[in-house]
């Protein structure tokens, strides 16, 4: 199966590292990763302050950049549920203000196709133990897109408990926000600041030494909340987990 890798623009710039874990672990699995040099923003940041309309050429262009795959695989639940529940939304808007069709039938082949990393392993391939080995003590933090917009539900969670070595302990309050949400941490820092020490407070209280999610934006301010309150706890992103191996740990 060929397949190409959405990395995201946070995951570019700051994490990439979790790029090349996510093309370890689907190489290891079969899966021949492409990474298309032409791919730029999905459009979320414009879209979600209001920016509609000049979203819609990004939109466009992550249609045609991304088109000619028969799987778009993204680490991140955000931009996967940019693409699966807002994109349908802005070629109906379009629609609606008498612009006829074009967006829409731009956008619609790639929306059935994108899929975060974990639904994509435990759907598409049909795997829970990805042969991964990882000898810690694990809490995770499901984050809104993954757990409110895309359903991902158990899979993260059947993706670790297959983990080798991992100890995985719940998190009281999993469900709550970190507070993050792209530019509402900018916008409402005070109460955004307060909610990332809740999460980071209900995470220490499990013994974990690692919080794991699937979207390296909340685990951004989750960890920026860590170190401004000396957590131990450090935190890691999903696909570097199950991407480590006995062989290739990850430390």
């Amino acid at each position: 199966m060929r397949v190409a890798l959405f990395l995201t623009c946070v995951n570019d710039t700051l994490y990439p590292d979790t790029g090349r874990a996510v093309v370890k672990l689907l190489t290891r699995l079969g899966v021949e990763v492409d990474f298309p040099m032409a791919q730029t923003c999905c459009g979320q940041a414009h879209y979600n302050t209001g920016y509609r309309h000049e979203a819609e050429p990004l939109a466009r262009h992550f249609a045609e950049v991304f088109g000619p795959y028969e799987a778009i695989v993204t680490p991140s639940g955000s931009c996967g549920a940019m693409v699966r529940e807002l994109y349908p939304r802005m070629g109906a808007r379009a629609r609606a203000e008498g612009r006829g069709e074009s967006l829409a039938a731009t956008l619609a082949p790639v929306v059935p196709r994108t899929y975060e990393l974990t639904e994509f392993l435990v759907d598409v391939l049909g795997v829970t133990d990805v042969g991964a080995y990882y000898p810690h003590t694990v809490t995770y933090h499901p984050t809104c897109h993954g757990l409110r917009g895309l359903g991902l539900g158990d899979r993260p969670r059947r993706l670790l408990e297959a983990v080798k070595g991992l100890e995985l302990v719940e998190l009281p309050g999993a469900e709550e926000c970190c507070g993050f949400g792209g530019t509402f941490a900018l916008k409402n820092a005070d109460v955004s600041a307060a909610m990332g020490a809740d999460k980071v407070r209900n995470a220490e209280s499990t013994g974990a030494e690692v919080l794991c999610a699937a979207d390296n934006s909340c685990l951004m301010h989750i960890g920026g909340t860590m170190g401004r309150l000396r957590s131990g706890m450090r935190p890691v992103h999903i696909a570097e987990i199950l991407a480590s191996t006995e062989e290739e740990p990850l430390a």
